[in-house]
């Protein structure tokens, strides 16, 4: 009887530890990301739709190979339209593709950077893109500056899948408003929290050779907007 018992305890326990395990691989919900307040207004933000020739600056190191980007018709098929963007596809036709030219392999990172960088307004929660990886197993970053203008980097996901894929990152909160990625102050003037710079991608050495093609399109940030919705119409704005 005590083994049988014993035996229940321990497939319960399994059970749960792949349930919490299965948990973590769905998307991060924006709701659950420092949620210290009810007072919420979450709303989802295009950042940029990659329609534009030259807002986007690729690089690699010269001595690692030859890179080059530019935008292609298309569209990620799944891909569910903003509600204030329903009507409009006609405006969205574009993605940015990336070219990567080898010259041998090795420890090989480059870098897809905004010609400036995008201001995020509210608190942002979470910042997707859909990515076309051309299964390799190389790893995306997001890279971004603070409301202080330091810079951090944030783990996307591998590439290591085929065709579109939205690829979404959690954006920490800071604990006590001057350490980590702080997005707002209340010594400095109302200004955007966050920014985009762009996206570096760390190749796996391995499969760094030949040609290696990756796409992306629609960048978007979920964000809290509660303090900007709920600001008083006779109050000044502490941004001069």
């Amino acid at each position: 009887m005590k083994k049988v018992l014993a035996l229940c305890i321990i497939t319960l326990f399994a059970a749960g530890f792949v349930a919490a395990q299965n948990s973590s691989l769905q998307e991060p919900n924006p709701e659950n990301v420092g949620a210290d307040s009810a007072m919420a207004a979450l709303r989802e933000v295009s950042i940029d739709k990659f329609e534009r020739e030259g807002s986007w600056n690729v690089h690699i190191s010269a001595d690692d190979g030859i890179i080059s980007g530019r935008l292609f018709e298309g569209n990620p098929a799944m891909k569910e339209p903003l509600a204030e963007d329903e009507g409009k596809e006609d405006e969205d036709t574009q993605v940015l593709g990336v070219k990567v030219e080898f010259f041998r392999r090795g420890k090989n990172s480059f870098t897809i950077k905004s010609a400036r960088p995008i201001a995020i307004e509210g608190t942002t929660k979470t910042v997707s893109v859909w990515v076309c990886g051309r299964n390799q197993d190389h790893e995306l970053y997001l890279l971004v500056q603070d409301y202080f203008g330091s810079s951090f980097e944030l783990y996307m996901g591998s590439l290591g899948f085929s065709g579109w894929k939205k690829l979404t990152c959690v954006i920490p909160p800071s604990p006590d408003g001057e350490h980590g990625i702080v997005q707002s102050s209340a010594y400095y003037g109302d200004k955007p929290g966050l920014k985009v710079v762009g996206f570096r991608v760390d190749c796996n050495p391995m499969q760094a050779r030949g040609s290696y093609y990756m796409y992306f399109d629609d960048l978007r940030a979920v964000t809290d907007l509660y303090d900007m919705e709920n600001h008083d119409e006779d109050d000044m704005a502490d941004n001069w």
